[in-house]
């Protein structure tokens, strides 16, 4: 049971990593997936610290997220914005190839809403 909790965590953050990844390259000529799978993981901690607000939360969480790939990448807020919604893209598409086409149930880790 812990074994598969171990597993399925990776296995999520490798996916958030590679959402990352794939949008950081696109907007910003990044190369470096190791980078973006610190980086989904430290969005992960700081979206987990701050949804649980009430009222605000998500919003924050959102906005902490943005952040965080902001403090990690060049560039700006904005850019940090369209990596955020590209990485959403991109887990999306990366969830429906592994849930739906090879049936395997993963979640994308660092990736809010995927």
């Amino acid at each position: 049971m812990v074994l598969g909790s171990i597993v399925a965590f990776v296995v999520a953050l490798l996916v958030g990593g590679l959402a990352i990844y794939l949008s950081a390259n696109v907007v910003m000529d990044v190369q470096d997936y190791s980078h973006a799978v610190i980086t989904a993981l430290v969005g992960a901690i700081a979206w987990g610290l701050t949804a649980w607000i009430p009222l605000f939360g998500p919003i924050l969480a959102l906005i902490v997220w943005i952040g965080v790939i902001n403090w990690r990448y060049p560039g700006g807020w904005v850019d940090a914005a369209i990596i955020g919604v590209i990485a959403w893209l991109a887990a999306l598409a990366l969830l429906f190839v592994l849930n739906s086409v090879l049936g395997l149930g993963v979640g994308a880790f660092g990736v809010p809403g995927a």
